[in-house]
C-alpha cells in the first residue's frame, strides 16, 4: 500500500473532479488518499457543498479531505465559510498548509 496526498491548487471544478476520480480510485485499490485545498481551490468546498455536488459527497464520506489552506481562505474571502466545515484549517507553513508533514511520512505528493 502506497500513500498519496494530492495537493490541489488550481479553482476550477473540472480539474478538481478529477483529483476526486483518481484519489477515490487509489483509495478504492487500497491506498492512504488524502486531498488538500490549497491556493483557488480553498473556493470549491463552498461550490461543492451548495451544489451538493456527489463525487465531493462521497469523496467527503470517505474522508478523503485532509483540511484546508487558512491564509488562502482567509485572502479569498471564503474563511468563514470552511471554519464550519469539518476540515481542519491548516495553517504549519506561514499560515498556509504545508506539505513536509505528509513528505516526512511517507506520503507522494501529487499536485494539481
Amino acid at each position: 500500500m502506497k500513500k498519496y496526498l494530492f495537493y490541489v491548487m488550481r479553482g476550477q471544478k473540472m480539474c478538481f473532479v478529477h483529483v476526486l476520480l483518481n484519489a477515490m480510485d487509489l483509495q478504492e485499490s487500497g491506498h492512504e488518499v488524502k486531498i488538500i485545498f490549497e491556493g483557488e481551490s480553498v473556493q470549491l468546498p463552498k461550490i461543492f457543498e451548495e451544489e451538493r455536488f456527489g463525487l465531493y459527497m462521497k469523496a467527503k464520506e470517505k474522508t478523503l479531505f485532509a483540511g484546508v489552506c487558512y491564509a488562502c481562505s482567509l485572502q479569498l474571502g471564503v474563511l468563514d465559510y470552511n471554519e464550519g466545515l469539518d476540515y481542519p484549517l491548516i495553517k504549519d507553513m506561514n499560515g498556509h498548509a504545508g506539505m513536509k508533514a505528509y513528505l516526512e511520512n511517507g506520503f507522494e505528493v501529487i499536485t494539481f
